[in-house]
């Protein structure tokens, strides 16, 4: 448990340590001064924040108090007491979660002290956050970076980067159930869930049915609630893949460095679905259309 995978892609070489590459905006404009010294692991924003109004920062030798001071890392020399900060080197990471590990950032353990999925990180020592959660009791693909641009993009919705999940519902849908979660299903705190990307059975038992569902938001334990939504509850629910990415060789519990080609294709995924879209959709018979107010799901 927790090892890395001995099957990483090149081995992890490319992209475990890959340089902070600003986006457009930052390229143009610099990077606020509280958010380059947080990737840089000097402090969180908000206790950078207090370092710069506390005037123990300097760029380019003069002392900063403006909180909205933007720099540029790569000609800009910070130093904080005195002490030079270069960017933290961005790293990105696929675990495969298991069952009864809390996906939070927050040490090894939670406060109620069950293990973390940092616990199962051993041998890295940057500060990592997972890009989306998993609920306590789901498995499957979790990526993990100290990239805090393109963790923030993957997670919005509305660059419509697909997740898909394999689904076993308790007992079996009706078409007309299957329906309501293609199109969008009122949940129990009365929001509508967005058309799904892909939804179809590819396993069945004698009492259950086994779907992939391939959703572009990332509420919270949406899909659980969809189930409960329309009386059929989630019995198992494991992620298959964020985009194109899977853990696909890495045991359950360990984890290994994306390389070049997918870290590139993550970044693809977001420059690809500006702001509006809604993402490419996949699979046979995907809904398309907005979000309008729905019929409550009529339960089994």
């Amino acid at each position: 448990m927790g090892r890395r995978s001995k099957k990483p892609a090149k081995k992890g070489r490319g992209m475990g340590v890959q340089p902070f590459t600003p986006n457009l905006r930052e390229q143009r404009d610099g990077v606020r001064l509280q958010k380059f010294m947080a990737s840089a692991g000097v402090a969180s924003r908000r206790k950078a924040e207090e370092l710069i109004t506390a005037g123990v920062v300097r760029v380019n030798g003069q002392v900063v108090r403006e909180l909205g001071t933007r720099v540029f890392p790569e000609r800009d020399r910070v130093t904080v007491r005195g002490e030079p900060i270069q960017a933290e080197s961005k790293v990105y990471y696929v675990l495969n979660k298991p069952d009864g590990v809390v996906s939070s950032a927050a040490g090894s353990v939670d406060e109620r002290g069950r293990p973390t999925v940092i616990s199962l990180l051993h041998g890295v020592s940057e500060r990592l956050y997972p890009v989306g959660r998993l609920d306590f009791h789901s498995r499957g693909v979790l990526l993990l970076t100290n990239d805090g641009g393109l963790a923030e993009a993957l997670t919005h919705p509305r660059h419509g980067v697909v997740k898909t999940y394999h689904v076993k519902f308790q007992g079996k849908l009706t078409e007309e159930q299957e329906q309501l979660l293609r199109d969008g299903v009122e949940l129990d705190d009365g929001a509508i869930t967005r058309p799904v990307a892909e939804l179809f059975a590819f396993r069945e038992t004698a009492t259950n049915v086994w779907y992939q569902i391939g959703i572009r938001e990332g509420l919270n334990r949406q899909i659980r609630r969809m189930g409960e939504a329309i009386g059929h509850p989630v019995l198992k629910l494991i992620r298959v893949a964020i985009g194109d990415i899977t853990a696909d060789g890495v045991p359950e519990g360990e984890f290994r460095a994306l390389n070049a080609t997918e870290v590139g294709q993550l970044l693809a995924n977001v420059k690809l679905a500006p702001e509006g879209r809604r993402g490419r959709s996949g699979g046979a018979g995907r809904p398309r259309g907005g979000q309008r107010d729905r019929p409550k799901a009529k339960k089994s």
